[in-house]
């Protein structure tokens, strides 16, 4: 599983996708509870991945701004990864960084809207946001 550097990375690499604003962001979303139970279950083959992703996205980071992704601010942070989606990055990367970075964002958004019970959408935070009412 990740590490707590990991961790800490993922948190702001999912709050800088989906920033708290009117509604929670990512992680006061569960989002980061969500990937969790995922990297421990159905994608579980994707944890090396991730673990290699984050890391590699925190050297991107100490290269450029000479701070840890987490330590950024979120303006940098979303600068950073706006070259990371273009695939412009200045550090080796152990995989192909735009690419596994459509996936995170995929994997944050399926967290953010699912099910509740998946870990993600506390509280149906993501369903209230696009207007979504269970009924029955």
């Amino acid at each position: 599983m990740l590490d707590k550097s990991q961790w800490r990375c993922l948190e702001a690499l999912l709050d800088t996708i989906i920033p708290p604003d009117d509604f929670p962001g990512a992680v006061d979303a569960g989002v980061g509870t969500y990937l969790r139970r995922q990297l421990e279950g159905d994608l579980a083959e994707l944890s090396p991945s991730y673990r290699l992703w984050l890391s590699d996205l925190d050297a991107e980071s100490r290269a450029g701004a000479g701070k840890s992704f987490a330590e950024l601010d979120a303006e940098a942070r979303t600068s950073l990864l706006k070259h990371v989606e273009r695939g412009d990055v200045a550090t080796d990367w152990s995989l192909d960084p735009a690419p596994f970075f459509r996936q995170v964002v995929e994997h944050c958004a399926e967290g953010y809207y699912s099910d509740p019970d998946n870990g993600g959408n506390r509280d149906g935070s993501g369903w209230r946001m696009i207007g979504y009412e269970v009924r029955g």
